[in-house]
């Protein structure tokens, strides 16, 4: 409770009855949101009332309407279908994202490299 009050109103639990009065300590329970750990701990909802989570199940939903789309597709056509399917975008997996390498620096190439700029570094002193 203590970290939604004090992201949400700016007090903490020390201040209840003195600069944040009791009823205003019991206005804030009664209507915090679900989303919070307070709601979720007094509504017992497991995070069911979430956005995250309610973000989560339409991407889920998205994607399998896209596997049951092409497997009708698939179904009514004579030719194979070949074209992949793209998962709806999910935080974090960006598709733009630039890759740098083709993989890992063996482990030989990473010590010579710092070695050279603890050298280089050393040396501007």
């Amino acid at each position: 409770m203590n970290y939604d009050l004090l992201t949400k109103t700016g007090f903490t639990c020390d201040d209840i009855g003195g600069a944040l009065s009791w009823g205003a300590l019991l206005s804030f329970i009664k209507n915090v949101g679900p989303d919070s750990a307070l709601g979720r701990e007094i509504g017992n909802t497991n995070g069911w009332e979430t956005r995250i989570k309610t973000n989560a199940i339409l991407a889920d939903i998205y994607d399998l309407l896209q596997v049951i789309n092409r497997n009708i597709v698939a179904a009514h056509s004579k030719k194979p279908v070949k074209e992949k399917i793209k998962p709806y975008p999910r935080p974090g997996q960006d598709e733009n994202k630039r890759k740098i390498g083709k993989g890992a620096m063996p482990v030989a190439d990473l010590r010579e490299w710092i070695n050279k700029k603890r050298k280089r570094k050393g040396g501007d002193k």
